[in-house]
Formats: structure tokens, C-alpha cells, sequence
């Protein structure tokens, strides 16, 4: 099934650069706010940006990326878990794909990055028009923390869970729009020891459904 996956990723995205090389070299980017500029303060959490490894960046690829943990305020009661809990933030915008630059899935990276899934599924958000989407959900581990992830592809107006639709998006709207735009976002928070999964579940969500309607003036519909 995983080699059948593979195949099917790397014909589509063969199919996706042949599509691309017949429309031209420029892709139709729509302006948008740096990534820079998204608050620093949510809620009651303020960010921390943390620089990423030239390494890294040279494996993310010609991208705009922001990496940042959002930490509590002072005076937060040590046995309030959830609130005195950080959050990380991770936000890769490639305003285009056609170069043969596109984003990498988390379920190869964090791999890479010495984590293991103990588990992985999707979970539902509420965007503030009401409607519903999802967004993937893992729990990962390192041997020495566990961590609960949501992340979702988010392109052109659409928020996206799966990295196969996530793709076929691309390459429809890549031909109907000269657009291979796109980010992917990831928000992280550890599971504190004698905390519930569900309790950090619900500050991931939190965090998210918060950052959700920022996203359009940093990631252009």
C-alpha cells in the first residue's frame, strides 16, 4: 500500500511539473502580508521566533517559513497544565511550486526528525464563516516527550487535511488558474507528564480555530 502511495505521488507530481512546463514559467502570486507580520501575541500566549538550521532550510527549500513558540504569561499557575503550556507554530508559504520546489508532508520530515507516530487520524475545525474542515492529527514521540500535531495544507481559500488532495488541488488549480501557491501549518504542543491526550488536543484546537482567520492576509485565498 505505502509503495503504491509513493508511486502514485511521484507520477502526479511528474504530471503536475509536465503541466506547469507547457503553461509557462510564471506563476500568477497574488500579494499578501509577510509572515513575519502575523501577531506575536495570541491570546494569552506570546511568541518566541526561533531561527531555523541552515540544514533544515536547505531541506524545506525555496520557501518563506515561520517557526515560532508562543508561550505563556508569567504568574501562571504551575498546576494549570493547560494554560502554562507552550504552543509551536509552523507556517511554510512557497508562493510557487513550478521550480519542482514543494512542500514536504510531515509524515516524512518528522520522521526524519527522530519522532515516531503512536497515532494519526483527522480531527474537525470551524473556520468563522462556520464551515467545517479537517486537519491532520498525530501523536508523535521522541523517547523522551510526546507531542500532540494538527497541520493542514491551506491553498487558495481551501484548508486541506490529506496530501494527496492536497496535490490534486495544486495541479487542477495550477491549470485553471496559473496558481501553484501554497502553505502548509502546523501547530505543536507537548503532552505534559500526568496530563490527558484530550486536554492538549483542546489547546491545539484552541490555538488553531485563534489563528485560523488570520491566515487569508498572510496566505492569499
Amino acid at each position: 500500500m505505502r509503495s503504491a502511495r509513493l508511486w502514485f505521488v511521484v507520477l502526479l507530481m511528474s504530471f503536475t511539473a509536465l503541466v506547469l512546463h507547457l503553461r509557462g514559467d510564471v506563476d500568477r502570486v497574488p500579494p499578501s502580508r509577510p509572515l513575519s507580520e502575523l501577531p506575536a501575541t495570541i491570546g494569552t500566549l506570546t511568541a518566541t521566533d526561533i531561527v531555523l538550521d541552515p540544514e533544515v532550510l536547505e531541506v524545506l527549500g525555496k520557501g518563506i517559513f515561520l517557526n515560532r513558540m508562543y508561550l505563556p504569561e508569567a504568574g501562571v499557575p504551575a498546576a494549570d497544565l493547560s494554560a502554562r503550556t507552550p504552543i509551536g507554530l509552523f507556517i511554510g508559504y512557497f508562493p510557487t511550486q513550478r521550480t519542482g520546489q514543494s512542500i514536504h508532508s510531515p509524515q516524512n520530515c518528522l520522521p526524519g526528525a527522530g519522532w515516531t507516530f503512536q497515532s494519526s487520524g483527522v480531527t474537525d475545525l470551524t473556520d468563522p464563516t462556520g464551515k467545517r474542515y479537517s486537519v491532520g492529527e498525530y501523536l508523535i514521540t521522541d523517547g523522551k516527550s510526546t507531542q500532540e500535531v494538527l497541520y493542514w495544507y491551506r491553498l487558495h481559500g481551501r484548508s486541506v487535511a490529506n496530501d494527496y488532495k492536497a496535490k490534486l488541488y495544486t495541479l487542477m488549480d495550477s491549470i485553471r488558474y496559473n496558481r501553484t501557491d501554497e502553505a502548509l501549518v502546523r501547530v505543536i504542543t507537548a503532552i505534559e507528564p500526568g496530563e490527558d491526550r484530550i486536554d492538549a488536543h483542546r489547546r491545539a484546537v484552541g490555538f488553531a480555530d485563534r489563528i485560523v482567520p488570520l491566515l487569508p492576509a498572510y496566505i492569499p485565498d
